[in-house]
């Protein structure tokens, strides 16, 4: 699944937490959740982390993508993004304290670290056969 927007300016939870997000907003009609994603900013590809949903640790009542690239710094606000949501590694929850989202959020980017290198190897054993 694709989804696409215009990046707008969040509540700057992401940066503070250490993961600086890209949010755009999205229909209620896409499954909430974290995914390992790919995005598109311009025509350059870059791995991601996405968050689908309501920020239910924050009491949030707004339905958004929050898309974490890897290896990425640049500010994006106002530009126009492609989220391709790849894998679903877990559901939204709601945790106790902003240090148990915080040590869960790494846990999700090192998944996503594992998958991404997993697919680099896997495309250079192709090449070299």
């Amino acid at each position: 699944m694709t989804i696409s927007g215009v990046v707008i300016k969040g509540k700057q939870r992401g940066k503070a937490l250490g993961f600086p997000t890209a949010n755009i907003p999205v229909k209620e009609n896409v499954e909430q959740g974290i995914y390992i994603s790919k995005t598109k900013v311009e025509n350059n590809w870059f791995n991601s982390i996405t968050f689908i949903g309501i920020a239910k640790t924050f009491d949030d009542s707004s339905f958004q993508a929050e898309t974490y690239l890897l290896e990425f710094s640049q500010d994006l606000y106002g530009r126009k993004i492609e989220i391709e949501l790849i894998k679903k590694i877990r559901d939204n929850k709601k945790f106790r304290s902003t240090e148990e989202l915080i040590k869960q959020m790494n846990k999700d980017k090192k998944e996503a670290e594992v998958y991404f290198n997993s697919k680099r190897i896997k495309s250079r054993i192709i090449t070299l056969r």
